[in-house]
Formats: structure tokens, sequence, C-alpha cells
């Protein structure tokens, strides 16, 4: 697994990239960022940061962020456990989080069956990090962000892909551990630098109010800026959000031959 991948160098206009994917998608919760810190001190320099006055879930830090519009920072103190802090690097690996020995009866018939989901997640390498924050996107408060979060549904989500996918094509492929699915979204891209899609788990769903509808793209800045150019070339090929229903029976000849000749 390779080290967290930053974008240090970059710069980019987070109230323009925001506006143009709203333009693009409507989307309805926001565009968030989220930052690993060296140290809680680094962290507390954030402007206006809040920090936790109770016991929470990454998913709730999250959707403090996504849902309130809020500058979150945290420590693994602020966790309710391991499970949470481990996969964005708060906490090691350690024995007793790869059985799974919690999961057990609540997830997983067989303790083999914990164990096994535990060491498929994705998770950052332990030791970087002391802190996390997250912070809407169009805020700049990460300048730049390791990650950011997009919340769609998913037509919303396809068209995102297919505007990822308009120059330098690549298959994209993703997996799924079923619960703690933060670690397919936030987790891998935090681990490995690359786009990666989730369908949020019980947990984002209950504690993180992820509504029903909704998946999670989790991927580094630099992607947006050609996701976004490629959404605008889609768009003016009459490739657009949201998609019009041509209906079920009708001759299909004329609707593709608007796109296709």
């Amino acid at each position: 697994m390779s080290e967290i991948i930053t974008t240090d160098q970059d710069h980019f206009d987070w109230v323009e990239l925001v506006a143009s994917l709203n333009r693009l998608l409507r989307l309805r919760t926001t565009p968030i960022g989220m930052k690993l810190f060296a140290s809680e001190e680094e962290m507390m320099a954030i402007p206006r940061l809040r920090r936790p006055q109770d016991i929470h879930t990454t998913d709730q830090i999250v959707g403090q962020a996504s849902r309130n519009g809020w500058t979150v920072g945290i420590t693994a103190a602020d966790l309710v456990g391991a499970q949470c802090s481990t996969v964005i690097g708060l906490h090691p690996r350690s024995e007793e989080w790869l059985s799974g020995e919690r999961m057990r009866g609540v997830w997983y018939q067989e303790p083999e069956d914990a164990r096994a989901h535990q060491e498929a997640m994705d998770v950052v390498p332990c030791g970087q990090y002391e802190a996390m924050a997250v912070s809407p996107l169009a805020s700049g408060r990460l300048d730049p962000p390791d990650i950011c979060l997009i919340y769609a549904t998913p037509a919303q989500m396809i068209l995102f892909i297919n505007g990822l996918q308009w120059t330098g094509y690549k298959k994209l492929s993703w997996g799924c551990v079923g619960e703690s699915a933060c670690a397919d979204s936030w987790g891998r891209a935090l681990a490995t630098g690359e786009p990666s899609l989730s369908i949020p788990c019980f947990a984002e769903r209950r504690y993180g109010g992820v509504m029903d509808d909704e998946l999670l793209m989790a991927l580094p800045p630099h992607f947006l800026p050609k996701t976004i150019a490629g959404l605008d070339q889609l768009s003016r090929n009459g490739l657009r959000y949201p998609v019009p229903p041509y209906g079920v029976n009708n001759d299909v000849r004329a609707g593709m031959g608007v796109s296709y000749g």
C-alpha cells in the first residue's frame, strides 16, 4: 500500500470548482474535503475550526461537514473506537482490531468471517498522523485537502465518472467490504490516491446522515478539474443531468441519432 498522495503543489479555485459541480450535477449535499495532519497543533491552525464536545463516529464528523457545512477537526480521542480511527491512520491495525471480535455476532456469524472483513479494509498506514479535519471545499480552509468527498445519486455519479473518463480513459474498479464502507471511500482514496466509489454502509446512513439514494466518491483534488472539463463537454454533447426519460416504447433511432448520427 502506497503512502498517502497529496497535491501540495496544486492550487485550485474551490468556489468555482464547487459551483461547476453544482451547475452540472445539481448536487444536494455539500462537497467537502478531508485532510490528515502530523500533529494536533498543525490541525488547530485551521481557521474557524470546531472541536467535538462529544464522542462521535467518523461518519458523524464527515456528516457535520457535508450536512451542516462545518469545519471540524478530530483526534483518535474524539472517536468512538478503533474501527473509525484505524481507517484514517490514527490507530494501528492491532491484533485486537484485526480479529474483528466486536463485529462477530453483529455483522458476521463466524470469527473467521469477522477477521476476513477487517483484513479486507483499505486503511491509511498508522504512525504518520495524529489528527484529521473535514471542511466544505468552497471554504478553502483545507488548501488543498488530501481528498474530496462527493455525495451523489446513482444518476449523478455515473455522469461524474463519465466526466472523469472523458480524457485519459481508465476502467475504474472498486470493491465493497460491506459494513465499514468508509474503508472503500475515504480509506482507499487516502491510502492509494485513486478515485474510490462506495455504497455508504448502515453506520454512515444511521450516524452520518447519508441519504437512501446517495453514493460516495472520494478522490484527490487534482482529479476534479479534468472531471468538470469532461462534464462540460458531455453537456455540450447533450449528455447531461438530469437525464430526461426517452420512453421504453419509442423507436430508439430518433433519440440515438441525435448523438451518434
